[in-house]
């Protein structure tokens, strides 16, 4: 009972609960999982683990900058959520372009691009939604000890997002060259329906409102 009081006493539990839920769902490990599979076919064991580690440390980066002084950095760019979202949604689509015509044989990272940067860490995990949700949770907390519930909510979302990613190369053996072929085609199909939603949003935002 004791740890509790203490517990309670230095951490906004409804808070952090919500902000866990929220970015953790918005992070979409389950979804992202098999999109980091396709990106880094042809890699070692290794080169995989240090992709998805560097990703998440990004990620959660990107996500607490943003919680902590995202606005005001939008604020005094007079960037928009909404152009934020089309950016990520061309990213995305330029990617599934790739995905659909098989040009993901060779690891991008040897292409000279580090795909734990783009499009894993921004705009995958560390997406528009993301982004905005924790800038609205910090918006609302009005005290030190609502904020710090907000960014420990942030880090844990992202260790159990980054855990269930990490395994997923476990599933790479499984595939076959088949499998991976008909898996990098259906999820760029996929990954193309989500970048064009994502930059309707931000068009929507941008012009219709």
């Amino acid at each position: 009972m004791e740890i509790l009081s203490l517990v309670k006493t230095f951490i906004d539990v409804p808070v952090l609960v919500k902000t866990f839920v929220a970015v953790f769902v918005l992070a979409d490990a389950l979804g992202n999982a098999p999109i980091f599979l396709v990106l880094t076919k042809g890699m070692e064991i290794e080169q995989k683990n240090s992709v998805v580690d560097r990703a998440s440390l990004i990620g959660t980066a990107v996500i607490l900058a943003f919680a902590f002084g995202g606005q005001t950095v939008l604020d005094y760019l007079h960037i928009s959520m909404g152009s934020l979202e089309v950016a990520g949604g061309l990213l995305l689509l330029m990617i599934a372009l790739k995905m659909l015509e098989g040009h993901t044989d060779t690891p991008i990272t040897e292409q000279g691009r580090d795909v734990a940067i783009t499009p894993l860490a921004f705009p995958l995990l560390a997406g528009p939604g993301t982004l905005t949700c924790v800038m609205l949770l910090m918006s609302e907390s009005d005290s030190l000890i609502a904020h710090l519930s907000v960014a420990i909510g942030i880090v844990a979302a992202m260790f159990v997002t980054w855990f269930i990613v990490r395994q997923s190369s476990r599933i790479d053996h499984w595939l076959g060259a088949e499998g991976a072929i008909i898996i990098t085609q259906l999820l760029g199909f996929l990954l193309a329906a989500l970048a064009i939603e994502i930059g309707s949003s931000g068009i929507r935002d941008l012009f219709l409102k």
